[in-house]
């Protein structure tokens, strides 16, 4: 089989991490070296070969842009970035993905569909991947909580709540606090599992155990259904307002 070399570049080890976890589901990828700044990066790819580079973008130092600029020859690039600012610049500079941090493993698994076609390799192995996520109905989320990355099961959440600059995740057994926009993580939850109820809150179908016009509950908890978004919750729950 032949192996598709790749680097992984960021400065968070947990971000890293979160990669090698994700990239061993597939055995066509060989990690040959695990950079933490731009520069130790560029001395890499100097002195090996490289076929895809999974690329932070704000980075100390030198930037994962400006590394890639400075490329005559670049191999493949996935970024990977909490900034979603970034995203057109990636692209000009041809990118094959452009991943935000948290990264769901559904979606890194789009993104490696694409770096196999576009190596012209056959994708076995996310085909294999997509049938066991969807047969175990387990879909993850990284979580930055306390400067670590946490991993959460979607299927223990129970609603998400917007703290201004913050969310609030609630799970079965536990809270989770982390800096991050609601409307951002509404894109990377399930939207067949969820539903954004009000500007402040998002919930799990599945968990809902009672609801009227106004109201939802959940867990003994009540949570308000806004005026703007009455009509997607009517048409999800069938109420009768």
């Amino acid at each position: 089989m032949i192996k598709i070399k790749a680097i992984l570049v960021d400065d968070e080890p947990h971000a890293i991490e979160v990669l090698d976890n994700y990239l061993r589901n597939f055995s066509e990828i060989e990690i040959v070296a695990r950079c933490q700044d731009a520069i130790q990066a560029f001395q890499v790819l100097r002195q090996r070969e490289v076929d895809l580079m999974f690329l932070d973008v704000k980075m100390p130092g030198l930037t994962g842009t400006e590394l890639l600029r400075s490329l005559k020859t670049p191999p493949k690039v996935v970024f990977t970035t909490a900034y979603q600012d970034y995203a057109v610049e990636g692209f000009d500079l041809n990118a094959v993905d452009y991943l935000l941090k948290p990264i769901p493993f559904e979606r890194f698994l789009r993104a490696m569909d694409k770096v196999f076609t576009s190596l012209n390799v056959t994708n076995q192995s996310v085909s294999i991947a997509q049938k066991a996520t969807v047969s175990n109905q387990d879909v993850f989320l990284y979580l930055k909580v306390d400067r670590k990355m946490v991993k959460v099961n979607v299927n223990d959440i129970l609603w998400v709540e917007s703290l201004r600059d913050y969310i609030k995740v609630v799970l079965k057994d536990k809270v989770l606090i982390t800096k991050q926009k609601i409307s951002l993580l509404e894109e990377l939850l399930p939207e067949d599992s969820f539903i954004r109820v009000h500007r402040s809150f998002i919930v799990a179908v599945d968990k809902v155990e009672s609801y009227h016009a106004h109201k939802i509950e959940i867990a003994g908890k009540e949570l308000p259904i806004g005026r703007n978004f009455r009509n997607d919750c009517q048409r999800r729950f069938k109420l009768t307002f």
